[in-house]
């Protein structure tokens, strides 16, 4: 069992998470802005390289990200409702409450998507209903950015382990197991680490296959 402070510290986040904006001051400092984010935003997704691609942000949290996509092309899904009447309220963009398994939008919608730590809170049926409902609103040949989180690696990184023993994250899988989600629906076209702050990541871009000539 963990140790009582431990405890307390992990009511003590429980109850940030409920409040948005100490949530987003929180995460934004252990994250040091979120630097490495938005470069694997801007370089694999190029929200802003052409004029009609349309972009999803599958568990959009409070909008964290929304300002990296064009406003007017972007819908954020999320199914915890206060983040998403703050993200309505702060964001530009369209912001609709949602777990992912039936978001109510039109197949083949959107060109590319972004999916932020959200499969490590998921059960594996549950994870397996999303990977198959992004496949339905990718349109073929769509790139989906996949940033999940990783045990750190460096055994110096104190802050980052606590973090990671305090996630409220309870599927926090291999890469293999990974894999395994993606390939029925995507192809991993490459992968690689990513460190955030205190925080460590493997970066997961996936491809949409094209679909077969008949």
């Amino acid at each position: 069992p963990r140790p009582s402070s431990l405890n307390m510290l992990q009511t003590l986040l429980d109850t940030i998470a409920r409040m948005p904006q100490m949530w987003n001051v929180l995460r934004w400092i252990a994250e040091a802005g979120y630097v490495q984010h938005h470069r694997a935003i801007r370089e694999i997704l190029a929200p802003h390289a052409t004029p009609d691609r349309c972009f999803l942000d599958f568990g959009c949290g409070t909008g964290q990200f929304a300002q990296d996509f064009p406003a007017d092309r972007y819908v954020g899904l999320d199914p915890t409702r206060p983040y998403i009447t703050f993200a309505a309220h702060h964001r530009l963009g369209q912001f609709i409450v949602s777990d992912g398994t039936a978001a109510g939008l039109a197949a083949a919608q959107f060109d590319g998507a972004l999916v932020l730590g959200v499969f490590h809170h998921l059960s594996d049926a549950l994870a397996h209903s999303c990977v198959h409902e992004l496949s339905r609103l990718l349109q073929p040949g769509a790139t989906l950015l996949v940033i999940e989180d990783v045990p750190p690696p460096a055994i110096w990184n104190v802050p980052g382990h606590i973090m990671h023993w305090l996630d409220r994250g309870d599927n926090i899988r291999s890469d293999a197991d990974y894999r395994r989600l993606w390939t029925p629906h995507f192809t991993v076209k490459r992968d690689y680490g990513m460190r955030s702050g205190i925080c460590d990541y493997r970066v997961y871009v996936l491809e949409r296959p094209l679909e077969r000539a008949a």
